[in-house]
């Protein structure tokens, strides 16, 4: 079998993404980020941020209670939305019934970012992917914990869905080490790919994008700065963005990954190799598509 094919600008031209033809904020899609914790409540500024600069028309923010109002202020561009929590502040599982509406109506569910891996957290996934089937999804973070047992219900997707694990992650999906992983992602990636029926996007210095049939890219332009506290969160947010404006999965996974990659490189030039902050990211991807909209 052939290697991964590399994500270049060739790439990227075969797979244009969709352009907003009226310049309505409902024709570029809404997004739903669902996540946080009490002590982790900026994942989902991350994340809204991603998703707002990659194009999305709306953004809805979901966390717990203690910590909403907060977010509200920080990110004026949002509808934010109070959830149970548990006691030890995360979000409780009952939460599914207040958002099973929101996610209904939704063009992109982004799932995961700050959240708590717990038997609450593997609830309100299974809860909202019943509830979001016709939308596009991201799941990230504490929203991958238990997808092992969600393998028939993924794989039934009319879409399918994107998964952003590190090497750690999908380990615990594998049930295998660490090592292991970093031994040989491209085949761990395929492995996940082929049992979930989802779109894999395998983090770390060489990110590999892996659809269900084996397909695999790989993107090797970051920077090595990318590998920074809230970094995940931001690229979750884009390829949520991507999503809810109609691009497909695998175009917006592969998207979502060189602009997030691109954005660290060029950071890593103008601040330093390491040291720029996770929410400088997504500042850049508006000019980094007008780069190809333009040529």
């Amino acid at each position: 079998m052939s290697g991964p094919t590399p994500v270049d600008s060739a790439v990227l031209r075969d797979m244009p993404l969709p352009e907003p033809q009226e310049g309505s904020k409902e024709e570029r899609g809404r997004v739903l980020v669902v996540g946080g914790s009490r002590d982790v409540p900026g994942a989902l500024l991350l994340a809204g941020l991603g998703a707002l600069r990659a194009g999305a028309g709306k953004l809805q923010l979901a966390t717990v209670a203690s910590r909403a109002p907060h977010l509200g202020f920080a990110m004026p561009e949002a509808l934010v939305m109070e959830l149970p929590e548990t006691r030890d502040g995360t979000i409780a599982a009952s939460a599914a019934e207040r958002l099973k509406r929101n996610a209904g109506a939704c063009d992109a569910l982004v799932l995961g970012p700050g959240m708590t891996n717990d038997a609450d957290a593997d609830a309100l996934t299974r809860d909202l992917l019943l509830a979001a089937a016709d939308a596009g999804c991201v799941l990230d973070a504490g929203a991958m914990c238990g997808l092992d047992q969600l393998s028939e219900m993924l794989r039934d997707r009319a879409k399918p869905a994107i998964i952003t694990p590190h090497s750690g992650e999908m380990a615990s999906l594998l049930e295998c080490s660490r090592e292991a992983v970093d031994a040989d992602p491209l085949t761990a990636a395929q492995n996940v790919s082929r049992q979930l029926g989802a779109v894999v996007v395998m983090k770390g210095s060489r990110t590999h994008i892996v659809m269900p049939e084996g397909t695999a890219w790989l993107f090797s332009g970051g920077s090595v700065g990318l590998g920074t506290s809230g970094s995940g969160d931001t690229l979750a947010g884009i390829v949520g963005g991507l999503l809810a404006r109609g691009a497909d999965p695998v175009t917006a996974a592969i998207w979502g990954v060189y602009l997030h990659g691109e954005a660290g490189r060029r950071l890593s030039r103008k601040i330093g190799t390491i040291g720029f902050l996770a929410r400088e990211i997504p500042d850049l991807v508006p000019g980094l598509m007008d780069e190809f909209r333009c040529a």
